[in-house]
């Protein structure tokens, strides 16, 4: 029997069915688990959740003070539900600052790696996935992206090798769920675009280790080897109860090419769906961003530039024009020169035009010295974009100067 009732009175035993609050209001990524040890209960109470749903039947009933729920309430309780589910939905936040949301993305990041892993870990256990709390991390993270999509994506380019694999399935979340606006797409399709890029890369749990993280080039064998994860994952996730088409699509396909030349099955031009299109963009940028165990990620600009090379024989023309809008033409993070000598990294995009992007000036290559920092938006300056700048060249660190880390 489902009760609700005050954190306060919870107590080890009780098996906790629901919180009631936002994901980000509590330290757990499950939102249905045992309590089974103290500091869990204290972590609760000095959370912002006031009350929980817990299921008697799986776990221990509260004290005789606490009253059940009568019929009147629990048919309130449900009328309330009704009337949520049929009122206009609420206003999206308004965009932000990269500044402004780039606490709450650090917060988020930590939690969504956490939950990524565990994740994972069950299905390197044969166990059944969290689809629920899955769930309730893409709502997170869509609206993260809503408020100010580079965020979330500058952050998830701080990857090491031991978390490469975790937080890339984060920022492929946010990428399609960016990418998914840009094209237009809303309600359920927008969250299943996020749930897939979250669960494409789940089959890489059936590699191993020695050969998913392989500093050097990997050996024809090595490679057919990690080649096997799409299909690995689609069974994983076939397996799985709440996952929907489209996340068993995306994960079998985001390693096809439109030119039929990918795996596994080789398909190509309209057999692909336009999720699998969507996701092989969104699987290629982030992992040739993003530092590897077997080398360095290349500039969001250079990267950008790259793919557009490859455009033809890898990605749908139209889905990767999509996604240089989702992006811009200068991402979050790109070093510029202006030509007044000054240097620049591209902080947001404005609202005019992908050519002219929101920027934090800080040096003068001119006089080889640092100047006094400020921001901006190169649709209304004189100054204008000279070059795209090496990072390296000028011996800088990007993410320190955009304020990520």
């Amino acid at each position: 029997m489902r009760k609700k009732i005050s954190v306060l009175d919870l107590r080890m035993g009780m098996f906790i069915e629901e919180l009631c609050g936002s994901w980000m209001d509590h330290p757990f990524w499950k939102t249905s688990f045992k309590l089974e040890e103290s500091k869990d209960i204290t972590a609760l109470q000095q959370s912002a959740i006031r009350e929980v749903w817990i299921d008697t039947s799986k776990g221990l009933d509260v004290a005789s003070a606490v009253k059940e729920m009568s019929t009147e309430e629990v048919a309130q309780q449900a009328n309330e539900v009704l009337l949520q589910a049929v009122s206009p939905p609420k206003k999206q936040e308004e965009r932000v600052s990269l500044e402004q949301e780039l606490e709450r993305a650090k917060k988020l990041q930590n939690k969504a790696k956490h939950a990524v892993m565990s994740m994972f870990e069950e299905a390197r256990m044969g166990n059944a996935l969290p689809i629920g709390e899955m769930s309730l991390l893409v709502d997170e993270i869509n609206q993260s992206v809503s408020r100010n999509p580079g965020a979330l994506l500058s952050l998830a380019k701080l990857k090491n090798k031991d978390d490469y694999t975790y937080l890339h399935s984060v920022a492929v979340c946010a990428l399609m769920i960016a990418l998914g606006k840009q094209m237009d797409l809303e309600g359920d399709i927008l969250k299943s675009l996020g749930m897939a890029g979250l669960l494409h890369d789940v089959g890489k749990m059936a590699v191993p280790d020695e050969v998913l993280n392989k500093p050097g080039r990997l050996t024809d064998q090595e490679f057919d080897v990690v080649k096997t994860h799409s299909v690995r994952g689609w069974e994983i996730l076939k397996a799985s109860y709440g996952v929907d088409d489209m996340a068993l699509d995306v994960c079998l396909h985001h390693h096809e090419r439109v030119d039929g030349t990918g795996y596994p099955d080789k398909l190509s031009g309209e057999a692909l769906s336009l999720y699998a299109r969507m996701g092989a963009v969104c699987d290629v940028y982030d992992a040739i961003t993003s530092n590897r165990c077997y080398k360095a990620g290349w500039a969001p600009a250079d990267a950008l530039r790259k793919m557009a090379e490859w455009q033809d024989g890898h990605f749908d023309a139209a889905v990767f024009k999509a996604f240089v809008k989702t992006v811009g033409i200068y991402p979050v993070g790109t070093l510029l020169k202006l030509k007044s000598g000054r240097l620049a990294v591209v902080t947001d995009q404005s609202n005019k035009s992908l050519l002219t992007p929101i920027v934090k000036v800080f040096f003068s290559s001119r006089s080889n010295a640092p100047i006094a920092m400020e921001f901006v938006d190169m649709s209304r300056s004189q100054d204008s974009i000279e070059s795209v700048e090496s990072a390296d060249k000028w011996k800088l660190d990007v993410m320190k100067l955009t304020g990520v880390c």
